[in-house]
């Protein structure tokens, strides 16, 4: 049986997702955190969206960036990435790269 070169188990996402979903975080970020360095109306439409939220819907906004606070829901949450995360591990433990003699 061939050894994997490790590409059968980790596959990275198209630089658009990794440099869209980086950007948008950091957005998002500062929105919740700093709306008012935030020129709105240079934006248009969307900035015309992300006042309204920042306006009419900022508690929840916050709420959301400070995380779970229930100990129900963090519980099942835990337990979820927990055994889950045993998959994930499974591949990983699975991974042998063949290394490089040193001289």
């Amino acid at each position: 049986m061939a050894k994997s070169d490790g590409c059968d188990y980790f596959r990275r996402t198209s630089l658009f997702w990794i440099v869209a979903v980086t950007l948008s975080m950091g957005y998002f970020t500062v929105v919740v955190l700093a709306p008012e360095t935030i020129p709105f109306e240079h934006l248009g439409p969307f900035g015309s969206i992300c006042s309204y939220l920042v306006e009419n819907l900022s508690d929840l906004m916050f709420k959301i960036q400070k995380g779970i606070t229930d100990g129900g829901t963090r519980f099942l949450w835990f337990i979820q990435t927990f055994l889950f995360g045993f998959a994930s591990l499974g591949m990983l433990l699975k991974y042998d790269p063949e290394r490089p003699k040193q001289h």
